[in-house]
């Protein structure tokens, strides 16, 4: 067990590699350089990725991806989508790989204590401080937008909003757990994750998409690291999220989830549970299990709308949805200081008629 001082002196630790990301330029376009990090946390060693340089009064974006999944695999296409160009030359990114979920990771010794999802959200302030960095957008899918959401619960002031997708804030019941077990007698580990990140439509279907991430899956060299992270999400505690109580997120928040997603009913609970003065919800169609693979030009613009709502990139050029969507729904203004929020989605709507609702209540947006 190591002292405090120790303790202190290994979180400090930070191996760095520069690299240039390889992906094909849009024109005018020069390639950006990231700085990959490990930092040594009381949970083990962690990885990220930082893009970009620190803008002044501007929080970073910071990403946490799900189970079977590391950054890349997780959130590339979005973030390499052209309509995110924008986002990303206002903002520095930080993304995160949960621990032995790297390119190269080596797998954990038989018996290894994996930390618990409770545990991975107490390493985030190690990479704020080492980065120095006092505030976040997070960016989370699925155990990764429960990771966020724990971070926030703690650490409210650091957290200016939050994009969820996929989220599950319930632990898992009796019911939940006894078909876990059946499951896992019949299906390989590969399996029981591709049911998770994928609807059975989806999967049946074996599109292009899915054979892709069927075979990162089962192929993946570090597949027991992904087996202990994928017991600690389905060991998660509840966050006991309560509409009106003393436990809820502070922060604007997006939810996000796909028409018929494996999760749609875990989301929407979610979306039942918080502050609908605060919160959006994006039921996005014909996206699947993983809008921000599927979807990743949609789920922008509606990132966009949620930046332009906390008061940043007020000038953005909207495109995407505004062309193809004849309504927008704004919600009531939040004061955060001295700076107004008001929080703008596109609602979907074939008439071309705006749907009733009373501003600042949360709701439902199909896209």
């Amino acid at each position: 067990m190591e002292n405090g001082s120790s303790r202190q002196a290994t979180m400090t630790e930070l191996q760095e590699v520069q690299i240039t990301e390889e992906r094909p330029l849009l024109p005018g376009q020069t390639p950006e350089m990231a700085k990959t990090h490990s930092v040594e946390t009381p949970y083990g060693s962690v990885t990220f990725t930082v893009y970009g340089t620190p803008k002044p009064k501007r929080p970073a974006i910071l990403t946490y991806h799900d189970v079977g999944l590391n950054y890349k695999s997780c959130f590339q296409p979005l973030f390499q989508s052209g309509d995110m160009q924008e986002i990303i030359q206002n903002f520095v990114r930080v993304h995160v790989n949960a621990p032995g979920m790297e390119e190269g990771a080596p797998v954990y010794p038989v018996g290894y204590q994996y930390p618990s999802l409770d545990q991975l959200a107490d390493t985030i302030p190690c990479i704020l401080q080492y980065l120095n960095f006092s505030s976040i957008i997070g960016v989370g899918v699925g155990a990764g937008a429960y990771i966020l959401s724990r971070y926030a619960l703690n650490h409210q002031d650091t957290v200016e909003g939050l994009v969820l997708i996929n989220i599950d804030p319930n632990a898992k019941g009796w019911m939940d757990w006894a078909a876990h077990k059946l499951t896992g007698l019949t299906s390989s580990i590969p399996e029981m994750i591709l049911g998770h990140l994928f609807s059975q439509e989806e999967l049946s279907g074996n599109s292009e998409l899915i054979q892709k991430y069927r075979n990162i899956i089962t192929h993946a060299p570090n597949i027991e690291n992904i087996e202990l992270y994928w017991n600690s999400y389905n060991n998660r505690r509840d966050l006991n999220f309560e509409r009106g109580g003393d436990i809820t997120l502070k922060c604007p928040v997006m939810l996000v989830v796909g028409d018929q997603a494996p999760h749609e009913d875990a989301v929407v609970e979610c979306n039942s549970k918080l502050d609908p003065t605060q919160t959006s919800f994006l039921k996005m169609a014909d996206s699947g299990g993983q809008p921000q693979l599927t979807q990743p030009g949609k789920l922008t613009e509606a990132f966009k709308y949620f930046l332009q709502g906390m008061g940043y990139m007020a000038s953005s050029c909207m495109t995407r949805l505004s062309r193809s969507r004849t309504a927008s729904l704004t919600s009531a203004a939040s004061i955060d200081g001295s700076r107004s929020r008001t929080r703008t989605l596109s609602q979907s709507s074939e008439s071309g008629t705006l749907p009733s609702g009373t501003p600042g209540h949360t709701m439902e947006v199909s896209c």
